[in-house]
């Protein structure tokens, strides 16, 4: 199973998703909020963790490995701790289990701030939000989340003001009573801040038999920056846990 970041889906994990179907059933649900799932003003790593649980329960999976990168990978954490026995094994990509500062709020604002109405192609969404995200990247990857409406306007599929609204809780800590102690992967982009060495200690403690691997050359998007490398870790990994 793999859980996507804050402003993906499970189509951004399509490649990745595609070359671990030949050896695997995979699924990448969209967590709440984003992608085709439901929009909820109740938005945090509990009832995310909730979510997950019961979409393994309805499918009668029997214990997946679970891939979580980013918010997706608190999200796969919290499940860990919740509900250890539906985890065979855990691989984090580029996120700790700690607090985290708040990346987003510029994007966020610069989103909400974005009258949909007033376009009728991609290419001038991309142009209007050039002064707030320079990063022409990272424009496109938030307007994947844009779809056509009925009537030929363009719609937010995310939903923004629930996310928004819920900020700070996607900033907090995973929490629990308990470890989990199955196998766990911790996968960092060498020039990501995501994931750094003081937050071994916490992983540690929540996962005492985390390993952790960088990657060089990658940044927070380690499956986009070096796909074949983590695709080698990921099968590596995977193999090993069975």
């Amino acid at each position: 199973m793999v859980l996507h970041g804050l402003f993906g889906s499970g189509e951004s994990w399509h490649s990745v998703c595609q070359k671990l179907a030949t050896d695997y059933r995979v699924f990448a649900p969209d967590l709440r909020n984003h992608g085709n799932s439901p929009h909820s003003d109740e938005f945090d790593y509990s009832i995310m963790g909730e979510d997950v649980h019961k979409f393994i329960e309805a499918r009668g999976l029997d214990a997946p490995h679970v891939i979580g990168h980013s918010m997706g990978g608190k999200v796969a954490m919290q499940l860990a701790i919740s509900f250890p026995t539906q985890v065979r094994s855990l691989v984090i990509v580029d996120m700790a289990p700690g607090e985290d500062v708040a990346r987003h709020k510029d994007l966020l604002q610069a989103m909400l701030q974005l009258d949909l109405r007033a376009f009728s192609t991609r290419k001038q969404m991309e142009d209007a939000l050039q002064a707030a995200i320079p990063d022409l990247g990272t424009r496109r990857f938030l307007l994947k989340n844009v779809q056509r409406r009925p009537d030929g306007g363009f719609r937010w599929r995310l939903g923004l003001r629930e996310i928004d609204k819920n900020y700070s809780s996607l900033t907090s800590s995973i929490r629990g009573s308990q470890q989990y102690v199955g196998p766990s992967l911790f996968v960092r982009g060498e020039e990501s801040d995501y994931l750094q060495e003081t937050d071994l200690l916490e992983i540690r403690h929540w996962f005492p038999r985390a390993t952790v691997v960088m990657i060089e050359g990658a940044g927070h998007l380690v499956h986009v920056d070096q796909p074949q490398k983590m695709q080698q870790v990921l099968g590596d990994f995977l193999r090993a846990t069975g």
